[in-house]
């Protein structure tokens, strides 16, 4: 039976390019694409908050970095774990209670005076909950935008993620000088609430996915979902494209280190760090603009193979140690490659039954953080034997082989996937 079509869904006309003025038109696309830049916004004052107020109060520097962790061990637990529950419940619910939850908890982080070992455990349920929240809001999205409205859309949150993380952390540091961390970690609460309301005035309800017939539980839905990423050759191939960032997010980890090296006397060591740190976000910002307005859907996923091997293949010429500017040019670059994940994206919501959606964009999520904390934690361990210049070059080498075998085996794959249209 052919499902009821939702005041949501839209199509566009076949052969024509999409543009991101269509896709803005869609009030349930914009409250999703406001709601997670706000919430987002909120996110990087509070690290630099966190940060800030751990330090002041330990004076440890181990203590602070052990907080940062905590952000990225909770999504790696909680992605295969409670990341179903997006497709057990209706979804905007899930997204609602998320919010309100975590709105909540980052209240109580506010109150000042707050032990280190509560404000450990906040911090870990709060990201936590970003699990079952991001699995709600990537398997939502298709159910907004359908075909090649979904790429355009994907493309424009990317870009106002990149944009809304360099602003955050460039801006986080005056604003926390200004008002102090605790009022930043009350203005992330808030924008939690600002977020759950959006999501109530501009996003249509829907039924759960395992509506009819019964709900499995919890487990047997994680299994399914392993089973049905795992289990299938072109699925793999296409996770493997996603989990290749470990490569080239690396050097990302290790700004500070390589700032020293390049440091003249011209510009302060912050300043360096901070455009090392800017560099790759700006050219996945270029980059998925490149990619989703001027390229088609079945030329997306020719050019997959070769964007991923650019994603990594410009970060080699570290090993020559060369001056700042060429190295910027060259994360730039790398950035750009990264558009690729906008055609794996796109290829994986198409292979993936609607009702599992959720669950399988949670267990590729867990894989996308384990792949970089460990890749951040071995290139870190390995600079301070090596230098970053060599580590950064290795990793490209890596990469770039890497992507050259998934390459070889999407080519394979690829015909059996119809490109959005």
């Amino acid at each position: 039976m052919r499902a009821r079509r939702l005041p949501g869904r839209h199509r566009r006309a076949e052969g024509r390019q999409v543009t991101y003025r269509e896709v803005i038109a869609i009030k349930e696309f914009r409250a999703l694409w406001y709601g997670q830049g706000l919430s987002l916004l909120g996110d990087q004052l509070a690290q630099v908050a966190l940060a800030v107020l751990v330090y002041d109060r330990t004076q440890s520097a181990l203590a602070t970095a052990a907080v940062y962790a905590l952000t990225y061990l909770p999504s790696i637990v909680g992605g295969p774990l409670l990341a179903g529950l997006a497709d057990r419940f209706a979804r905007r619910g899930v997204m609602l209670s998320c919010d309100l939850i975590r709105a909540a908890l980052v209240a109580v982080m506010a109150v000042p005076g707050m032990p280190f070992w509560a404000l450990c455990s906040l911090v870990f349920l709060v990201v936590l909950l970003s699990a079952p929240f991001s699995a709600a809001r990537a398997a939502l999205l298709p159910e907004v935008l359908e075909g090649d409205m979904y790429v355009i859309g994907s493309a424009l949150q990317n870009m106002t993620n990149q944009a809304v993380q360099m602003l955050g952390f460039a801006a986080g540091g005056a604003v926390i000088a200004t008002m102090g961390p605790y009022r930043a970690l009350a203005l992330d609460a808030a924008t939690f609430i600002g977020s759950a309301l959006i999501l109530v005035s501009g996003v249509h309800r829907r039924p759960a996915a395992h509506s009819e017939g019964g709900r499995p539980s919890m487990w047997t839905m994680t299994m399914a979902g392993a089973r049905l990423v795992f289990g299938s050759k072109k699925l793999r191939t296409i996770v493997l494209f996603a989990w290749l960032c470990g490569f080239y997010i690396l050097p990302e980890g290790l700004a500070a280190p390589y700032a020293a090296t390049l440091h003249t006397g011209t510009l302060p060591i912050p300043v360096i760090t901070g455009l090392l740190m800017a560099a790759m976000p700006t050219g996945t910002v270029v980059g998925a603009f490149l990619f989703s307005r001027f390229v088609s859907p079945p030329r997306r996923l020719r050019l997959m193979g070769w964007m991923a091997m650019l994603s990594c293949a410009p970060l080699i010429v570290t090993a020559l140690r060369p001056p700042l500017a060429v190295v910027l040019a060259a994360w730039v670059l790398s950035g750009i490659g990264g558009a690729y994940q906008l055609a794996a994206n796109a290829a994986f919501v198409q292979n993936v039954p609607a009702e599992r959606r959720a669950q399988a964009f949670g267990l590729v999520q867990s894989g996308l953080m384990a792949v970089q904390g460990i890749g951040i934690l071995v290139g870190g361990f390995a600079a301070e034997r090596l230098g970053p210049e060599p580590v950064v070059a290795l990793a490209g080498v890596t990469g770039v082989v890497t992507a050259a075998v998934l390459a070889m085996g999407w080519t394979e794959s690829r015909g059996e996937i119809r490109a959005p249209s």
